[in-house]
């Protein structure tokens, strides 16, 4: 069941506030940060349920465009949670209205720090491309990125706690890492054949 929220100013605010400084911490990409920001909304303050998280983050996944578009659903169903709590009085156009303070709010702060850093960064370090720091920087962010990565699959596969029951998912996860790792087989068709297994109910 979905949370009903009463957010104020400043939970919106805090909102903004954990997003930017999870925006300086998004080595590798927005998706690196999931297991904290499943922390904050699911864990800590209850603005989202464990189905709208995880859904949040398949769905951007699976649609076309950046990957960051799971910032935006969660924020999106933040901002429902919050318009029902307003009551079943509240008109169509406030509920819009506070899905979309929920889209601006983390957006704004998963994006405007670390675009601002990178475009910074960047230019220094294409002016020092030759030195060897530079140089270690790049070669030690690898690791970090992967350990970010697998964290966040983990994250995803606590939410199926019947292993007896979810082994096609564990299967399925298996064979699309390996089909990934030894071969070109482009992404859309593991994306597509998920979901197709998905649709007819297999995993």
């Amino acid at each position: 069941m979905n949370p009903v929220l009463h957010l104020t100013p400043a939970d919106w605010l805090s909102m903004f506030n954990h997003y930017a400084s999870l925006s300086l911490l998004a080595v590798g990409g927005a998706i690196t940060t999931a297991p904290d920001m499943h922390r904050y909304l699911v864990d800590e303050t209850h603005w989202l349920s464990e189905s709208q998280f995880t859904s949040s983050i398949a769905l951007a996944q699976a649609a076309p465009g950046p990957n960051i578009l799971f910032v935006a659903l969660m924020g999106w169903n933040v901002g429902m949670n919050t318009a029902a709590g307003l009551g079943p009085d509240a008109g169509w156009w406030t509920t819009f209205l506070m899905a979309s303070v929920g889209v601006l709010v983390p957006m704004l702060g998963i994006m405007l720090p670390s675009s601002i850093l990178t475009y910074t960064a960047t230019r220094w370090a294409h002016q020092h491309r030759d030195k060897i720091g530079i140089r270690a920087f790049k070669s030690g962010m690898a690791p970090i990125v992967i350990a970010l990565l697998l964290a966040t699959a983990w994250l995803l596969t606590l939410s199926h706690d019947e292993p007896a029951k979810d082994w096609p998912l564990y299967l399925l996860t298996v064979v699309t890492t390996l089909v990934v790792w030894r071969t070109k087989l482009h992404m859309l068709w593991l994306i597509g054949t998920g979901a197709l297994l998905g649709a007819l109910g297999w995993v």
